[in-house]
């Protein structure tokens, strides 16, 4: 697979780490200071897991073990029962809200959407007893205290500002969310960005599959490829989906401990639905933006598709090919002999909108190459920032 990288250079110094990252030279002083929170690996019960050890910027800020469908804690033995979704671009996802005209929710955080703002959900992970397992706030706020970025914390939001542990464990969220709000995380730097300045020439191959992406496989419903106003495409409309993904049997959840997973194989993930406690959003995730999807393997929710060809043959054909006695694994398998499993939640599945696309071989592979153009890295400078600027 043809991949342009999102290109990052790491000093580690005390748990720290110092980052050469693009577009991260004129970050103001609290995106600098969210910095090295991101990267502190002190801030886990025990040291040793960072923000960053799940959403690492050299694969588009998702999780570098992609040996796994989920990502794993702290504890080397906890996994979760989601993998890592990508932190970039997510600034540009609404806050929580329900949709009236359209009778659905949007925006929000994490793939179910339970935290409304950026800051409910770098306040998350620190507390997630599978993730990096801190008891409380008061635990994380303590370790920030003794960090040698204490002095800067303090100058930045006032003296004595750690004395508070609930409003020093706000202000870290707020610190964090705002170096997620800055250009390192949304670049707008991709070879379709300098396409549409007319900067860059698509292959015959990438132009086909631009068609097969605004045409017959429909992506754009979820997936709009157009600005809005003065913000670049975002390659998302930040809605909740079911597409059927099946349950995945290599998910090492399901063997978690029973106060982590009561259920243990039983465990059905209900997304969005189960997050509201609304039968009709059961199995719903939030629609992920395509942009650098060819770096953030595994795909969907609980990391069942390792390669991205494979999640587009599953939009293809998952309604032609399916409840079989000998369904499709997670890797990439021959369709002529394999089918698709049911889904993991059979109910709300979108039957409209993708399944049976009747798309070629040859046009999945354009479509790929086409979705590979969305990697960020083509060229330096931005043209929407420079667009900006002049």
């Amino acid at each position: 697979m043809r991949r342009i990288l999102l290109l990052s250079i790491f000093v580690s110094f005390n748990g720290l780490a110092d980052s050469v990252l693009p577009n991260s030279k004129n970050l103001n002083v609290k995106a600098q200071l969210g910095q090295k929170l991101f990267f502190d690996t002190n801030l886990s019960e025990p040291a040793g897991q960072a923000c960053s050890s799940c959403h690492n910027p050299d694969f588009a800020f998702t999780d570098s073990d992609k040996s796994q469908p989920t990502s794993k804690g702290v504890n080397p033995e906890f996994h979760g029962n989601r993998n890592a979704p990508t932190a970039m671009y997510m600034a540009h996802s609404p806050v929580f809200y329900f949709d009236r005209a359209e009778g659905i929710y949007k925006g929000g955080q994490f793939f179910d959407g339970r935290a409304a703002t950026l800051e409910d959900q770098a306040k998350g992970p620190f507390l997630n007893p599978i993730e990096m397992g801190n008891p409380n706030a008061e635990t994380v706020v303590e370790k920030v205290k003794v960090a040698s970025y204490a002095e800067e914390f303090n100058a930045i939001y006032g003296s004595g500002a750690l004395n508070d542990s609930t409003q020093a464990y706000n202000y870290i969220a707020n610190a964090i969310a705002e170096f997620e709000r800055s250009p390192v995380f949304n670049r707008f730097s991709s070879k379709y960005d300098f396409y549409l300045f007319g900067k860059a020439t698509f292959t015959a191959q990438e132009r086909r599959g631009l068609a097969v992406f605004e045409g017959k496989g429909n992506c754009v419903a979820c997936h709009s490829n157009r600005p809005i106003k003065d913000t670049p495409p975002l390659f998302t409309d930040f809605s909740y989906d079911n597409i059927g993904v099946p349950k995945n049997a290599e998910s090492l959840f399901y063997s978690m401990p029973s106060k982590f997973n009561p259920a243990g194989a039983k465990f059905v993930d209900l997304g969005l639905g189960g997050h509201l406690n609304i039968f009709k959003d059961d199995g719903k995730f939030k629609v992920p933006t395509l942009r650098n999807i060819a770096l953030t393997s595994p795909y969907t929710h609980n990391g069942y598709f390792k390669e991205l060809r494979n999640v587009v043959e599953f939009y293809n054909t998952r309604n032609i090919k399916r409840h079989c006695a000998n369904p499709l694994t997670n890797e990439t398998e021959s369709l002529a002999q394999k089918c698709w499993a049911i889904p993991e939640v059979t109910q709300n599945v979108n039957f409209n909108e993708l399944g049976n696309l009747k798309l070629s071989s040859r046009d999945i592979d354009d479509l790929v190459a086409f979705l590979e153009t969305l990697t960020d890295g083509y060229g330096q400078n931005s043209p929407w920032y420079l667009k900006n600027e002049n």
